[in-house]
Order: structure tokens, then C-alpha cells, then sequence
């Protein structure tokens, strides 16, 4: 199969949306690899970063069309073959961080305490790939974990062009830390082609994205992209070595959890022929709902269901 190098400029992002009507920089073979080279999110050069920022970031920012949302991100790519009722399956084959250097930011209005932290905070974090480590100076080291924060299709025809912050049906903002490499994600097609977008590098994030951001950061990376003729979905689900995840998004986090919940239930009659009620207690049972983030107007929670149960 053939692999491709897509490398973020102005010429090749979407700056802060999906849409289901933008022509792809590129149409690839179901089994194709994409070899993605990311920028951070940013919707312009401010503080330490503009003496940071790579000649491909000053390029989008110069040049880009940004639109709805700060997100940068690569694409779209087409797949051959995919049509509305598709799925598209997405294995991660690769992350890392492309610099030496990320960010983190708080702003007012925004983040899971506004009323508490009313201002701009921006700090970089200068992040050691050789011990595996970001230091902002604040006298402790976080552990990387890359993966890529934003990555999903065109959404349905009729909601048009929508914005990179909050995720939904076509996935995009799943802020999801369990998508390291080796994990694999499952789109539901609506749009010929699918149009496929990846982006938003984080070094690592806590479950709930607290203040807003995580460590945002060039990322690099290489994803296979499958067409599944064999497969139906209404939302994105997800899979690690050990666990499916199921996913759920509403603006109001209760909500978000029993999407999450109804996915676990139809996902158990689906893979074991469970009924119901039998699902239901395993949900209670063994699986874990997590908190993905908070701050990104729809929330999400997602259902870590483990595969050592069968």
C-alpha cells in the first residue's frame, strides 16, 4: 500500500472546522498510510510563541483561511470508494512530538473554572522526547503521552461547515488520551469520500482537559486509513489492545454519559449477543466511564469496556 507525507501548510490545513463540501488535498487507497506532520492549534502568534513558531506555522498564520475554530488541521484527505454509510477505520500507527517545545494556556470565559481564573495565562513547556518529560518550571515533570486531539470526518451534508472545538457524530475535538499509538478509531461516512482531517498534537492531558488546553504541540505521526463496507455506526467508537471504547458527547455531561452508556449496551448485543438488561450490570460492573473533557462547549465521556472480560 502507498504512504503519503502531509505536512501542514497554508495550503493544506483546515484552520478550525470540518466541512462537507471542501475539495481534498489528496485521495488516497483504502490501506493507504498517511505520514502527518501537525502544527499546534493557534489562532495567531502571541508571546513566546511567535519566536518559537516553525516557517510552515507563520506560513498558516499568514496565509491560512482560518474559520469558526483555532484548531490546525491537516487535510481534508479523501478515500476511494467511501460512501455515506461507509465507516472509516483509522489505526494509529505512530506519534510524536515534532518539537522541543509546547504549550499550555488558560483564557477567561473559558476552561473548567472561568469564573476562577478570569485572564490569559500561556506558559511553554519544554518537552524532553529522550526522558519523556514536559517542564513548564513549575517544579514538577509531566509524562508525555502523545496523541492527536483532533482527528475526524466531514459531518453530514445538512449541518454544513462546523467548527473544530466541540466533537459530535463526524468525531473531531475527542480529546481522548487513550488514542496513543497502536489504538485504532472508527468514523461513521457521510459524505463521499469521507473527507478525513487530523490535527491537534497534544504531548500528553489529563482526562477533562481542565483549564482548556493540553500540552499543545507540533505533532508527527502516521495513520492507516481502511474503508469498512462491513461495518455500520451512528457515533465514533474507539479501540486500544485492551479495551473498546464507546463514546458519548451532549453539552450537559450527564447526557454525554448515557450516550456513552446506550453505545456500551448496543456494542454488548452486538459483540456477545447480551441482552439488555445483562449489559446494563456489566456496565455497572466492569466498566469505567471516564470523563474525556470539559471545556469544549459539547462534553464527552467515554466507556472503557475491557477486552480481558472475554
Amino acid at each position: 500500500m502507498a504512504r503519503h507525507v502531509l505536512t501542514a501548510t497554508a495550503k493544506t490545513v483546515n484552520w478550525g472546522y470540518y466541512c462537507p463540501r471542501k475539495k481534498p488535498i489528496l485521495t488516497v487507497a483504502s490501506g493507504d498510510t498517511l505520514e502527518v506532520h501537525a502544527e499546534p492549534g493557534v489562532r495567531f502568534l502571541e508571546g513566546p510563541i511567535e519566536k518559537l513558531a516553525s516557517p510552515e506555522l507563520r506560513d498558516i498564520v499568514a496565509n491560512g483561511e482560518r474559520d469558526l475554530g483555532g484548531h490546525i488541521l491537516n487535510g481534508p484527505v479523501a478515500v476511494e470508494g467511501a460512501r455515506p454509510g461507509d465507516v472509516l477505520e483509522v489505526r494509529i500507527r505512530d506519534v510524536r512530538p515534532r518539537y522541543d517545545w509546547g504549550f499550555n494556556v488558560i483564557r477567561p470565559m473559558l476552561g473548567g473554572l472561568p469564573e476562577d481564573f478570569p485572564y490569559t495565562r500561556l506558559v511553554v513547556v519544554k518537552i524532553d522526547a529522550r526522558a519523556g518529560t514536559g517542564d513548564w518550571g513549575a517544579g514538577v515533570k509531566v509524562p508525555l503521552a502523545p496523541f492527536f486531539g483532533n482527528l475526524g470526518v466531514a459531518p453530514p451534508p445538512g449541518m454544513g461547515r462546523v467548527p473544530s472545538g466541540p466533537p459530535g457524530v463526524w468525531g473531531g475535538n475527542l480529546d481522548n488520551k487513550e488514542l496513543v499509538a497502536g489504538s485504532a478509531v472508527y468514523f461513521p461516512v457521510f459524505v463521499e469520500g469521507a473527507l478525513f482531517a487530523i490535527g491537534d498534537g497534544h504531548g500528553c492531558q489529563g482526562d477533562g482537559e481542565s483549564c482548556l488546553s493540553a500540552l499543545e504541540t507540533g505533532m508527527s505521526g502516521s495513520v492507516e486509513l481502511i474503508l469498512r463496507k462491513d461495518m455500520k455506526l451512528s457515533l465514533p467508537r474507539a479501540e486500544t489492545a485492551t479495551h473498546w471504547i464507546l463514546m458519548g458527547f451532549d453539552p450537559i455531561l450527564d447526557n454525554a454519559a448515557k450516550m456513552a452508556l446506550r453505545e456500551t449496551i448496543a456494542f454488548l448485543g452486538e459483540l456477545r449477543g447480551m441482552g439488555r438488561d445483562d449489559a446494563y450490570t456489566l456496565c455497572s460492573l466492569a466498566v469505567d466511564l471516564r470523563v474525556t473533557q470539559i471545556v469544549n462547549g459539547v462534553k464527552g465521556v467515554h466507556a472503557m469496556l475491557p477486552k480481558a472480560l472475554f
